[in-house]
């Protein structure tokens, strides 16, 4: 039948067969998820797992804490009568370098993804890859290289999750071992952060879980970290090894939005995208030197490090440990005593802490927080005392101007900065939000500094 010969009334292509496309897959239900026999089993599982992740991550937390505290304050103590030499990181930081490269060498896996590509989740590690995960974290850590414990913990807690899926039954379904890996993931780092809920914030948005997807998740994950924190909480007070939970001792006054925070929020925007590039120009152009010879280079760069800490206290007449380590447990003295730090010390503590952070982001294993909030934090002290400037605004703005070029997670990172801040971290919101977007925005303008193509070996960028 010809055009011509279409009854009359009917297009062409209403007189034509019109093959229809092929069906889909049938649209997820949540709530008939929800409602399933799996799912309230799987949300029982989760429960239950939180209890014994969140113990192993207070236990890797821990442990760390106490190797440090004795390498880096009791032994030497011991061992020195008028104070402690500042190049006595220099040896223990080779010796990180050594031990950190060995591991990620030779055992499976590459101890984890690469911390110079940013927050990455790959999903969770195969049980032969914990054991070099857990040791090359606990080296970096322990021995002063400047990375945080929550990447390690996140995969460890999912890899544990995982792990025991895997042993109850061997044919769980994808969407089982995603909820419950997620869901151990949250335990570890329940308190880390603060707050239970802004660790599962970030662990949501690096993963960028969405949709109906987004509900399943994140109820297993939430029960299994409000659990953790209690976990975290219960073995604080049975041990008095701590709680491991970022915290400021003394928060500054806050004070309301003007002009100029404003205008100067904008510009803290600017100066952290910069720095951010910076830093991780420095990781990702080490790269490509490390592969030619891991254990050797790493160790060179554990050197390195170890002597930008020796030259800030030769300098500066304070302690290389505010050089060295995450910054964690660091950041609520140095906001406590801003006062007692001249600008000019300040700047150099930020160019030492960005280098070590940059040569550190190259070949040690960690995440990329905490080191971004403290280096934030010293940028804002610095710029508290510019005309219209007040010391709240200013940390806040820095911290999240940093955390946004480095994470490249903006809304984790207005929460990293606002929610450290209590109650006053309210009255700095627009400020915060303001250097957040200028630095996100400005981190995407700039040229990438990678230098290379990411390989993959397990997981995504994980050389």
């Amino acid at each position: 039948m010809t055009d011509s010969q279409v009854p009359s009334g009917k297009s062409p292509a209403e007189g034509r067969a019109v093959a229809s496309p092929p069906a889909g897959p049938p649209a997820m239900d949540p709530v008939a998820v929800i409602r399933s026999k799996p799912y309230l089993s799987a949300l029982l599982l989760a429960a239950i797992l939180g209890i014994p992740i969140s113990a192993v991550a207070y236990g890797f937390l821990a442990l760390t804490s106490k190797i440090q505290q004795f390498l880096f304050d009791d032994l030497p103590q011991d061992v020195f009568t008028g104070g402690v030499p500042a190049w006595w990181p220099v040896p223990w930081l080779a010796l990180c370098g050594l031990l950190t490269g060995l591991t990620i060498r030779y055992l499976p896996g590459n101890a984890g993804h690469s911390p110079a590509f940013g927050f990455k989740t790959g999903g969770p590690p195969v049980d032969r890859e914990l054991p070099g995960i857990i040791l090359a974290a606990l080296t970096t850590l322990s021995l002063g290289a400047v990375l945080g414990p929550e990447a390690p913990l996140i995969a460890i807690g999912g890899g544990l999750a995982a792990l025991t899926v895997h042993l109850v039954k061997k044919d769980a379904p994808p969407m089982a071992l995603t909820i419950l890996a997620s869901a151990g993931s949250f335990a570890a780092i329940s308190t880390l952060l603060g707050s239970p809920v802004l660790g599962a914030f970030l662990i949501m948005e690096v993963a960028g879980i969405g949709g109906a997807t987004l509900s399943l998740v994140a109820l297993p994950g939430l029960l299994a970290s409000g659990i953790g924190a209690l976990v975290f909480v219960g073995l604080d007070n049975w041990t008095g090894l701590g709680n491991f939970s970022l915290a400021l001792t003394t928060v500054p006054p806050a004070t309301h939005p003007t002009i100029a925070t404003m205008a100067w929020a904008l510009a803290m925007g600017a100066a952290g995208a910069l720095l951010g590039w910076a830093i991780r120009w420095i990781g990702l152009s080490l790269r490509p030197v490390v592969h030619l010879n891991r254990v050797l280079v790493t160790t060179i760069l554990g050197l390195a490090i170890g002597l930008t800490a020796m030259a800030y206290q030769l300098v500066s007449d304070r302690s290389f440990t505010q050089v060295l380590f995450s910054g964690q447990d660091a950041l609520p003295a140095l906001v406590d005593q801003a006062a007692d730090y001249s600008v000019g010390v300040l700047i150099l503590l930020g160019a030492c802490k960005a280098l070590a952070y940059g040569l550190s982001l190259s070949a040690f294993r960690g995440g990329p927080v905490f080191p971004s909030m403290f280096i934030g934090a010293v940028l804002g002290i610095a710029a508290s005392g510019l005309p219209g400037m007040s010391l709240a605004p200013a940390i806040a703005t820095g911290i999240g101007a940093m955390c946004a070029a480095m994470l490249r997670l903006p809304l984790t990172s207005t929460l990293l900065a606002t929610l450290l801040l209590g109650a006053d971290g309210v009255s700095v919101t627009p400020q915060v939000v303001v250097a957040v977007v200028v630095s996100f925005v400005i981190t995407y303008l700039l040229p990438d500094p990678s230098h290379e193509t990411p390989k993959r070996s397990g997981s995504p960028q994980s050389g």
